[in-house]
């Protein structure tokens, strides 16, 4: 079944001047125009495509690739703007992305990037987004491990730290203490489960808690160490913000992974310095 404002795979039916018929089961016909059909295409062929609705709510596919698609948050850039909305830029030349008015936190501005979730009207077709992103997180408790690696997108800054998108699904918060390098608004990254807590709300870590990751980043202090002629001016005592500049962890990561050299007598630990052992 094709799925609205997503990627699928659709084969090839028929190949005319004006572009490409595309079989899309129960929906019928799927029109790509010939600008979008890649070189040597064949009926028979297999595309990997984007499907939407055009204004008179007619499938169409291209091979373009949104930035984001239904079901998914980004932050994009308006272009256009009127009475009734805001036009936003999405990757796609033959078509903006649109954000009725009532759907905007507050009147949105040319030039200006938001955050923005995309939906689907089922029934009309019409792929739009929405600036109101509470509404269309998931209300499910939360269903992840402690540890577990996730997809963020951060999407506001606040006096503990960061509020982020957790697999386009949840809430989650990186708190400013734990944060070593430089975010901004609209960024995805990779981060871990750091908690869940009593109260559902999840407490997330731009690093892999526990030892999990701690023999390769022990690895990683050595070759530092040894780069910087076998001693180097960092301790357990350092700042953060050293540390997170010299090996690209938290001073917590670096506490226990240093222990770790520590007890295998690969690193002597001073007041001032660690240095390898001879």
């Amino acid at each position: 079944m094709v799925q609205i404002g997503r990627i699928n795979k659709l084969k090839i039916k028929r190949i005319r001047d004006y572009g490409t018929h595309l079989d899309g089961g129960e929906s019928g016909d799927i029109l790509m125009p010939r600008r979008d059909v890649p070189e040597n295409s064949q009926p028979g062929d297999e595309l990997e495509v984007f499907v939407f609705a055009d204004n008179e709510g007619r499938l169409r596919a291209t091979s373009q690739k949104p930035y984001a698609t239904v079901g998914q948050f980004a932050k994009l850039r308006v272009v256009a703007n009127s009475a009734v909305g805001a036009y936003l830029d999405w990757g796609l030349q033959q078509k903006d992305l649109f954000v009725p008015k009532g759907e905007q936190q507050d009147r949105m501005e040319v030039g200006k990037s938001y955050v923005v979730f995309v939906s689907l009207d089922e029934e009309s077709k019409r792929i739009t987004a929405s600036a109101k992103l509470n509404k269309f997180l998931d209300r499910q408790p939360p269903n992840y491990e402690e540890g577990e690696e996730v997809e963020l997108l951060i999407c506001e800054q606040t006096d503990l730290g960061y509020k982020a998108v957790v697999n386009h699904s949840h809430w989650g918060v990186i708190y400013k203490n734990e944060v070593f390098q430089q975010l901004h608004l609209g960024q995805a990254l990779k981060g871990f489960i750091k908690k869940i807590r009593e109260d559902l709300k999840i407490d997330l870590s731009l690093q892999q808690s526990g030892y999990q990751k701690v023999d390769d980043i022990s690895l990683a202090i050595l070759e530092t160490i040894k780069d910087h002629g076998g001693r180097i001016a960092v301790t357990d005592k350092s700042p953060p913000e050293d540390i997170y500049a010299l090996f690209g962890v938290s001073k917590k990561t670096f506490k226990k992974a240093i222990g770790t050299l520590y007890k295998k007598r690969l690193i002597f630990i001073d007041t001032e310095e660690i240095r390898l052992a001879k």
